[in-house]
């Protein structure tokens, strides 16, 4: 999908979503405490060298030889007037010459310490998948040699009792947009504590990049309560270095939290969380979703791009929603969002609860997800999915049994859909639906080549981290990808263009009916 197709899906939410939020704008009108303001010079008023150091206004080369003089930065260049095209050209020859993506995403942070304009001109026209999936994943586990300066705020649980004084400390006046996490689990790396600071560091880089929010309006946030992974041990470790701390504690800290954020920044400032452990994620989106501006993008944006994508699939296949069987292996906040985001379209389309949720089969660790089998774990959000049947732990058997038409894996376990899982959907479909969401691309649950492969080239697929085309039989097929990067972006453009005081459910169903419409047969 192009730079231009995404900025039309953000315009198209946007008109949507402004038609039904202007209710909000009325009766929420919230005024952002004066206290604690920071002085800081004018823009304007900055000039010379100080002028170059500020990335966000500096332009190298490409200054004029009447911004130069003006702007007291004559002879501080060389000579030459150069266009920001050419200094694109550099900067990519630059990186090709780099020896892999780590080093390749390192340039590119230092980039956007010395030119943000040119560093967002870079990523959004062909170096997204450096500065978000599946790079990002790897600058994640290796951020103690990645991190140079703050790029955001690191609150941590020694800081209770004073969020809103380190909020105070963030110089940016009009904050519209915090990205905030916890690090416990990154992507599908798991617990990486404070080096998973890049997430939402990327994350706000792609919502300047996709959605032209300005970076001034953007603050990426990690909350430090510890770590349970023997990260801490390296010598590099940025963060606190200690066990997670749980229960009240964290609950009362994620609450101040919050609740500073809005005494900084207002009530209409969103707030993405991102990358928290599922059995907080759930319980975090259920309690502030109706009081706070914020959503969970592993929850819902992720929700939304899968529905795209089967939406686009369909097409294929020739079936509606509740035609459908589904197969959810893996069970945690990403299926489960994914899964009530379906349930909810089917109901849209004329089903009944009852029957749209039992189409849905979930598969977790232990199996099948039925009624009394041995192992339990059935709480939470899963427990909506839960049938009568066989308790079944053979991925393959289970296929046998249930006879999905659609199986999506979102269980963060490379090649769990092996040759036999693969063959065996081939076996009970005509068009198996198959779609490998784990990040990064090391903890797919398949290779597109092994889809097609072993479907002999009739599967519909895709998957979370980008794979190249594959040829099979003299025919190239081009992989899906359900990158959360078509819905968050949109989402957050919408939200802050409209001042909407909340982010709703229904927000999300029309992402993924919008998206669709920029789909065509050739995408998967």
């Amino acid at each position: 999908m192009s730079f231009i197709t995404k900025r039309q899906i953000c315009s198209v939410l946007s008109l949507y979503h402004e038609i039904n939020v202007v209710k909000y704008q009325q009766r929420n009108k919230v005024n952002v405490t004066d206290e604690h303001q920071p002085v800081t010079k004018p823009r304007s008023a900055i000039k010379g060298v100080e002028l170059l150091r500020n990335p966000s206004l500096n332009k190298g080369t490409a200054f004029t030889l009447e911004e130069r003089q003006h702007m007291g930065i004559h002879g501080l260049l060389p000579p030459a007037v150069v266009s920001q095209e050419i200094q694109a050209l550099r900067v990519m020859t630059n990186l090709q010459r780099a020896q892999d993506d780590l080093d390749r995403y390192n340039e590119l942070m230092n980039l956007s310490d010395r030119n943000e304009k040119l560093f967002y001109r870079v990523i959004a026209e062909k170096l997204m998948p450096i500065v978000h999936t599946p790079t990002v994943g790897l600058a994640c586990q290796k951020y103690g040699l990645v991190f140079r300066r703050p790029r955001g705020l690191f609150i941590t649980i020694h800081d209770k009792g004073h969020i809103y004084d380190i909020l105070c400390n963030w110089t940016e006046q009009q904050v519209k947009a915090i990205v905030v996490t916890d690090g416990e689990r990154i992507l599908g790396l798991g617990d990486l504590g404070a080096f998973g600071m890049g997430i939402p560091v990327g994350k706000l880089q792609l919502y300047t990049a996709i959605a032209g929010i300005s970076p001034r309006h953007c603050l990426p946030i990690m909350l430090d309560v510890g770590t349970n992974n023997q990260i801490s041990s390296n010598p590099l470790y940025i963060g606190l270095r200690q066990k997670r701390v749980i229960g009240k504690e964290y609950d009362e800290f994620i609450n101040e939290f919050m609740q500073a954020v809005v005494q900084r920044f207002g009530w209409h400032c969103l707030i993405q969380f991102e990358d928290f452990a599922s059995h907080n994620a759930h319980k975090l989106l259920e309690k502030y979703q109706k009081k706070y501006c914020t959503f969970n993008d592993d929850i819902q944006g992720t929700a939304a791009v899968v529905l795209a994508g089967l939406f686009a699939a369909l097409r294929i296949t020739g079936k509606k929603l509740i035609d459908n069987t589904y197969l959810f292996v893996g069970a945690g906040q990403a299926a489960c969002g994914i899964a009530d985001l379906i349930t909810h379209a089917m109901i849209r389309e004329g089903s009944s609860i009852e029957e749209a949720r039992s189409k849905i089969w979930m598969y977790d660790i232990h199996g099948l997800i039925v009624r009394n089998r041995p192992q339990g774990n059935i709480e939470g959000p899963k427990a909506s999915y839960l049938k009568k049947g066989r308790a079944i732990k053979d991925l393959s058997s289970v296929i046998d049994y249930v006879k999905p038409t659609v199986l999506m894996g979102a269980s963060g376990v490379a090649r769990l859909f092996h040759d036999g899982v693969l063959k065996k959907m081939a076996q009970v479909n005509d068009r198996p639906i198959i779609f490998a969401l784990s990040n990064p691309i090391s903890r797919a649950e398949c290779t597109a080549e092994e889809a097609y492969r072993e479907t002999d080239g009739r599967c519909v697929f895709a998957s979370g981290s980008p794979f190249k085309p594959v040829m099979y039989k003299d025919k190239t097929f081009h992989p899906g990808q359900g990158n959360n990067a078509y819905i968050f972006p949109a989402i957050a453009l919408a939200t802050i263009a409209c001042a909407a005081r909340h982010v709703e459910d229904d927000m999300f169903l029309i992402a993924a009916q919008v998206i669709v419409s920029f789909f065509s047969s050739t995408n998967f």
